[in-house]
């Protein structure tokens, strides 16, 4: 079983009718919300999972939100190894398989420039994007259903990339 599947274009719908969700339940504290990660980036390969950064106006907001989040079916994982992050999945209750997976971040931090400068680069620059698309299906090729084997294998290319693209945008707020 491949880890990544061709591009669908219904990727950005489905993750607008998610951020949508999660805006019109009127969460305390909730500021925006980004779709982030592959399936954000037309006409790229992608893990089907919808990823998304909710973005709070605080720590102690973000936590107060945690009976809403999970009355919008997500599970509550806290900071699952990321300090600062709240992290929560929602899975498809006929198929069981994961759907949408929420990264929670304090507003200002620099885990939402670095998703979002990554997201942006590899939407404007079709060679990014073609590089990232052939080292991902290299990487789920030589890791079939190992999902951590896959994620260490892209690492190194994608923290190149993510530190070109924050660099860029750096440049790009000083000029």
């Amino acid at each position: 079983m491949s880890l990544i599947v061709a591009p669908d274009p219904s990727w950005p719908t489905q993750a607008m009718a998610e951020a949508d969700r999660w805006s019109d339940s009127r969460i305390n504290g909730l500021i925006e919300v980004h779709h982030i990660g592959s399936t954000a980036v037309p006409g790229l390969p992608a893990k089907p999972i919808i990823d998304l950064i909710p973005v709070f106006e605080s720590e102690a907001a973000m936590d107060a939100a945690r009976p809403q989040i999970e009355a919008l079916g997500f599970e509550w994982l806290g900071e699952f190894g990321l300090p600062g992050r709240r992290y929560c999945r929602a899975d498809d209750p006929e198929t069981g398989k994961r759907r949408v997976q929420a990264h929670c971040y304090v507003a200002g931090s620099d885990e939402i420039t670095r998703h979002i400068a990554f997201r942006d680069a590899l939407r404007a620059n079709a060679a990014l994007r073609a590089g990232y698309a052939a080292i991902k299906g290299k990487c789920a090729a030589l890791h079939p259903g190992d999902m951590h084997g896959y994620g260490d294998c892209k690492s190194d290319w994608v923290q190149k990339a993510e530190a070109h693209a924050i660099n860029a945008l750096a440049a790009k707020e000083t000029s």
